[in-house]
């Protein structure tokens, strides 16, 4: 139980200003988040910042927990079919950075979106992400090119930024070789992912290589970790506040680096000119409140800005899909500002 306060008032002899404590309950997941999050639990893993990044590579993951959930309901555990899937090396430091294209059905030329994946820089990988890459190929009717990034603490911060940049970079100067249309690229990521898609489309921006659409999906936006969504849902699961500081531990070198405005994006200065935006954000996630001020930012500086906002779910449920009609009913919404922005830049 969490507690807050207000301030009550009398019209006796003065105004008298009396701290009365509130206690507001922490939000509750619906069932089917429930489910998954007590199957993460069956899982047995440890809080991250009791581990090393190693060990911590090594943990149960949601995406794990949703196949052991369907396993337990009698359902297939295999991943959503797609026309085509091929695991590629992109050009970049030391041996290269790995990539994962995923084709729909169709003739093409497809237009394309380049995904990156959650995990604080830090942990997971193409395999942990493979479900939303899939759904949104299928939904939208794209190509779509997972990228993997250099992680922390081996790597330390802008090594995912600049990783995210050159994947963007290789995905539009080979769109033609992918089937897919160069004129019609978009930039998708989830949490740490959504993170550096925003900085992908801000770099494209700059260089003339805009993106024509950003797909948001509970970024990471500050680094402050006092805000009502942090305050509200320090120890949720699967990310708590907790969790969050060891990944800015594990990832940045200096206290300094948690000014920069590439991963403080609230205070990137200039916001202006950028694509169109879907923010999609969790009620019980550390993240909510910094997701909803960056897309106020990004409003304010002539945005066009789609907020989607999901009750009673927490962070890393856009992936499930399979087992949270929640997820479905967010990639579909986000799949149709996809099309149309892919259907406005053909025109």
């Amino acid at each position: 139980m969490k507690i807050s306060w207000f301030y009550r008032t009398t019209k006796a002899v003065g105004i008298c200003a009396v701290l009365v404590p509130l206690a507001v309950a922490a939000p509750a997941p619906d069932p089917p988040m429930k489910a998954v999050l007590d199957t993460l639990a069956s899982l047995g893993g440890k809080p991250l910042p009791t581990l090393s990044a190693e060990e911590a590579r090594r943990q149960p993951t949601p995406a794990d927990a949703v196949k052991a959930l369907l396993a337990k309901q009698g359902k297939s555990t295999a991943p959503e079919p797609v026309a085509r899937v091929e695991d590629r090396t992109i050009p970049g430091p030391g041996s290269g950075i790995p990539a994962r294209i995923y084709w729909p059905k169709g003739d093409g030329p497809f237009p394309l979106i380049v995904y990156y994946h959650g995990g604080g820089w830090v942990i997971a990988d193409l395999d942990v992400y493979d479900a939303t890459p899939r759904a949104l190929a299928n939904a939208v009717g794209a190509v779509v090119v997972s990228s993997h990034y250099r992680q922390g603490p081996e790597h330390k911060f802008p090594a995912a930024h600049d990783d995210a940049w050159t994947a963007y970079q290789w995905a539009v100067s080979n769109a033609v070789g992918l089937n897919a249309d160069p004129a019609r690229v978009a930039v998708a990521g989830e949490s740490a992912g959504g993170n550096l898609a925003a900085n992908v489309a801000l770099m494209a921006r700059d260089k003339h290589m805009s993106a024509v659409h950003q797909l948001l999906v509970y970024p990471i936006a500050a680094t402050g970790m006092d805000t009502p969504s942090y305050r509200e849902n320090a120890d949720a699961k699967p990310l708590s506040k907790p969790a969050m500081a060891w990944f800015f531990r594990n990832y940045t070198r200096t206290a300094a680096d948690l000014q920069d405005p590439r991963l403080a994006l609230v205070k990137v200065k200039n916001l202006k000119g950028l694509p169109p935006a879907t923010v999609v954000l969790a009620e019980i996630d550390p993240l909510r409140s910094e997701g909803e001020q960056y897309a106020e930012r990004l409003r304010a500086a002539g945005v066009d800005v789609a907020v989607q906002k999901y009750a009673g779910v927490t962070h890393e449920f856009f992936g499930m899909g399979a087992v949270h009609p929640k997820a479905k009913e967010a990639l579909a919404a986000a799949a149709e500002r996809l099309r149309s922005a892919f259907g406005s830049a053909r025109k």
